[in-house]
């Protein structure tokens, strides 16, 4: 549902007429409705109520300050692909510990800006980039908080272009191999252990690939702790879909009910 509505054959966003902004500010520009934003999150967030969790907003959807300062307002989070929109969600009071850094291509100097910031979590997306967190760190004599991005291999039910999750994407790190770089990473003097991340797509319009992914996450999970591992937090990357023509995808409630049931938690 959003706030956007004819009167008389004249388009309204909220009790605006568009037309009317139009005059005032000329074409083209861009129209958000904070009733239609506000109710969205929301919706998302509170459907997770039954579970502890933290909703990050992906800023490289959208930066516009307005926007993220709205789902910081309403105890959001963001996730981050640079320094950039770091500088951005800092600016409109995003609370650091709110901050998860994603993202290939990290420059040393964005590393460095978040590790001064304090964000929650950095996740890394190979090898190379969890030996480079270490030397940032050590080198400003910090520790970075620390999730690796894994490749599960499941299919996301998605366009080919935007899958992230099968063993041919190129993201992240393969599910097979991720036991042996978390006991790297927890040898690093200067790295913390945190978490599990992976992003297997975006417009999924079917829970079914969410469920698949947690299962595997799980058995991952259990051979982290067993190593003396302990993982805080999962991230569950990628989105649920839209209707930009026929989809059907799945209600936020549906979503967050079927992770409830994989994890079989109540926390």
């Amino acid at each position: 549902m959003h706030h956007f509505h004819y009167i008389d054959n004249d388009l309204y966003c909220e009790e605006t007429s568009v037309s009317e902004i139009a005059q005032k500010v000329c074409t083209p520009f861009y129209l958000y409705s904070y009733a239609t934003l506000h109710q969205h999150f929301r919706v998302f967030d509170d459907a997770f109520g039954h579970l502890k969790h933290l909703t990050c907003f992906s800023m490289k959807s959208n930066s516009n300050l307005a926007v993220v300062r709205l789902f910081a307002l309403e105890g959001g989070g963001v996730d981050i692909v640079s320094g950039g929109e770091l500088y951005r969600a800092l600016k409109v009071g995003v609370d650091p510990k709110k901050i998860v850094y994603s993202g290939v291509g990290k420059k040393t100097e964005d590393i460095e800006y978040a590790l001064t910031s304090g964000i929650l979590m950095f996740n890394a997306e190979s090898p190379q980039e969890i030996l480079k967190l270490n030397e940032v760190a050590g080198r400003l004599g910090k520790k970075a908080n620390l999730a690796l991005r894994v490749n599960p291999d499941v299919d996301p039910i998605t366009h080919p272009y935007i899958s992230t999750g099968l063993k041919q994407n190129k993201f992240g790190i393969d599910i097979n191999e991720a036991l042996e770089q978390y006991i790297i990473a927890k040898n690093l003097k200067n790295l913390d252990v945190r978490g599990v991340a992976c992003h297997i797509g975006s417009q999924l319009t079917q829970v079914s690939p969410f469920v698949d992914t947690i299962e595997k996450l799980k058995g991952l999970i259990n051979s982290l702790e067993g190593s003396g591992i302990r993982i805080d937090y999962l991230d569950l990357g990628g989105g649920l879909g839209i209707t930009y023509d026929t989809e059907a995808p799945p209600l936020p409630r549906e979503y967050a009910a079927a992770i409830h049931d994989v994890l079989g938690a109540t926390d």
